[in-house]
Order: structure tokens, then C-alpha cells, then sequence
């Protein structure tokens, strides 16, 4: 019965499920494994970055800045992903030319949600086929949310998404601590990663981003991400 709904985006299934956006879960289940981590004094994000071997990987980012207090990282379907950066890069700028103010970190995380809504009930698209975790700073503190094809959003202490993402929502719920410093987070997510990682770990495949004390979020160069990689070794 499933099945006779399964190509109608706008067209709920006798169950109540719209089946297209089940199916995108399953895109974001199929791509590499990221997490994000809110310490006490900052928050952490870090993904997979699995490549075929003659592929430069300074091409290939997964990790983005939207404003400079916030950044995104997201699994599933890279060119996807893309759309949505532009469009939070450009939400971000549109409110500071307004206000002249960072904008708050949920506010651009709802209005990325509703973009994403908008591809659930509109007729001759297709959902988004990412997750999204969202990282940043404002003058209420520093928040981690994440967003799904469905464009349901919810604000994390520790999340993961992407093929490895129950194992590692497991090793967080473990390891993950109300107080843990900054440094503490980033050491738990190279941890996360590595628990299911297949093959060497190393600055080329994995990358780190991070909001600091200061409130500005950066992404760590190879040569940084070399040196955490090698701490908890």
C-alpha cells in the first residue's frame, strides 16, 4: 500500500507518512557520519571526509561558514547542501544589513528549517536530501541545532548524523559531560568519529570546525586537525 503513495511528494499515505521525505532520511543515513558537540565554552563540529584516492581533497568541503559566528556541516547529498549554505549565507547578510547585528543563531536555523518545509508541500520538487547540524554563537550563548528533509529542528547538546549516526549518538551519550571544556569536546568527537571510521584517520580525511570564547566560529586547517588527531592517539 506504501508503495502507490511512494511518488507523490504532496500525498499522504494511508498511514499518515509522506514517503519522499522517508526516503531522503535514507540519503542522509547513506552519507558519512558527522557530529556536533556544545561544550561549556563552545561548541564543536566534525565530519567524515571519505575520498577516492586520486581526488584532491582541497576541493571538497563539508564543513561552511554562514556568518562568522556560525557554521554548518551536513550529511547526505552534497549539491543539496550547497543550495542551502547560499541561501543561509544570504538570510545572514539580508539581517545585518537590516539591523546591523550578527543574527541570532535561531533565528537562521528557522528560517533554513522553513526553506526546507517548503520542498515538503509544494508541488513538481523533491525534499532536501541533507541534515544539517548548525553551530554558533549570540548573546544568549552558543546553541547547536539540528535540521532534517522534513524541516523539523531542535537545539542538541551533543547529535550526530549520517550512516554512523547511532553508534555514535551512543559513544556520546557515554562520553558527553554538562561541564566539558572546549578542548575536552573536540578530543570526544575525533574519539566518535574514530569508533567507526574504517581505514587510518588522518588531517585529509576528517574535518573540524568550531565556535570559540570569542563567538567566532573557524574552520581548522589540516596542520591544526593533524595535531588533535595526534593527541588522543
Amino acid at each position: 500500500m506504501e508503495n502507490e503513495y511512494s511518488f507523490s511528494l504532496t500525498t499522504f499515505s494511508p498511514s499518515g507518512k509522506l514517503v519522499q521525505i522517508e526516503y531522503a532520511l535514507q540519503a542522509v543515513s547513506a552519507g558519512s557520519t558527522s557530529l556536533g558537540i556544545k561544550a561549556k565554552n563552545g561548541v564543536v563540529i566534525a565530519t567524515e571526509k571519505k575520498l577516492p584516492a586520486l581526488m584532491d581533497e582541497t576541493t571538497m568541503k563539508k564543513i561552511n561558514m554562514l556568518a562568522s559566528h556560525v557554521g554548518v556541516v551536513y550529511s547526505g547529498m552534497g549539491p543539496d547542501s550547497r543550495v542551502l549554505v547560499r541561501k543561509g549565507r544570504k538570510i545572514a547578510q539580508q539581517y545585518y544589513r537590516v539591523y546591523q547585528t550578527p543574527i541570532p543563531v535561531s533565528q537562521i536555523v528557522r528560517e533554513l528549517a522553513s526553506v526546507m518545509q517548503e520542498f515538503t508541500q509544494s508541488g513538481g520538487v523533491r525534499p532536501f536530501g541533507v541534515s544539517l547540524l548548525i553551530a554558533g554563537s549570540d548573546e544568549t550563548g552558543s546553541h547547536l541545532y539540528q535540521v532534517d528533509p522534513s524541516g523539523s529542528y531542535f537545539a542538541w547538546k551533543a547529535s550526530a548524523i549520517g550512516k554512523g549516526m547511532i553508534n555514535a549518538k551512543t559513544f556520546l551519550e557515554k562520553r558527553y559531560n554538562a561541564d566539558m571544556e572546549l578542548e575536552d569536546a573536540i578530543h570526544t568527537a575525533i574519539l566518535t568519529l574514530k569508533e567507526g571510521f574504517e581505514g587510518q584517520m588522518s588531517e585529509s580525511n576528517i574535518e573540524i570546525g568550531l565556535v570559540d570564547r570569542s563567538g567566532k566560529f573557524k574552520i581548522l586547517t589540516p596542520a591544526e586537525v593533524r595535531d588533535y588527531t595526534q593527541e588522543v592517539e
